[in-house]
């Protein structure tokens, strides 16, 4: 699943994780570009008690975690090159070795991948191995930008709010027309985790209890340099 950073990639794979067979089975997700080199080994192959040092008992990985589930391999374009021919390996024998052992383990889970980068160039320029790429490569989807998308921004905007509300337990609030409209039309280059974070700005400075386009204007506009205003002059929603 390729897609630029905050477009959802991790929600079309649980998507498809829950329209699947293996839906009451595990969905586990691994960010690859989170964990230290060291440690990543570890975490998707597990490992055995005194295998190295601070390893006090055995500890399943990953792949054996997410059992006859789906395993998400979130950011996979950021595993080190070292490990990407173990992760190949385990790709096509299906099963995995955990650190201090030589005892394989079979492993049944599907698995995705997730890369906000064009794979294929980074085969080119080596930074990512060609037959771990084509081993992935079965069945690539390509999630737009929100600004290409521009439909889902209304529909997202009422979840983001109602997911506030949920939250605040006092005066619920909504997003007028004139301020959906608004809101549509803006590029959102960080995505929908931008457009979640602005909505919920908005909402947490709001004065009343229907949005409007106006209001919206003025907190975007603001968003680039830190508010003015004192605590005690700006009203801002409780919000845990």
């Amino acid at each position: 699943i390729q897609g630029e950073s905050g477009v959802g990639k991790e929600v079309v794979a649980r998507h498809v994780h829950l329209q699947s067979p293996r839906r009451h089975e595990p969905f586990v997700a691994i960010n690859c570009a989170a964990i230290p080199e060291s440690l990543l080994e570890s975490e998707l192959f597990g490992f055995t008690k005194g295998s190295f040092t601070g390893a006090s008992q055995d500890k399943a990985g990953k792949f054996e975690i997410a059992g006859q589930g789906t395993l998400l391999l979130d950011e996979i374009s950021e595993i080190p090159l070292g490990l990407q021919s173990k992760l190949l390996r385990v790709l096509q024998e299906r099963e995995v070795f955990p650190l201090g052992t030589r005892t394989p383990i079979k492993v049944h889970a599907r698995i995705i991948a997730t890369t906000n980068r064009d794979l294929l160039d980074w085969v080119k320029t080596g930074h990512f191995r060609e037959n771990l790429y084509y081993r992935l490569h079965v069945i690539p989807l390509l999630v737009p930008p929100l600004r290409e998308r521009r439909n889902d921004i209304p529909a997202l905007a009422h979840h983001f709010i109602d997911r506030f509300n949920k939250k605040n337990t006092h005066i619920a609030v909504q997003l007028s027309p004139e301020a959906i409209a608004y809101l549509s039309q803006l590029e959102w280059l960080g995505n929908i985790r931008e457009l979640e974070n602005n909505i919920t700005r908005i909402a947490l400075l709001s004065h009343d209890a229907l949005i409007s386009r106006a209001h919206c204007e003025k907190i975007l506009n603001q968003k680039k340099a830190p508010f003015q205003s004192s605590l005690q002059s700006t009203h801002i929603r409780d919000w845990e």
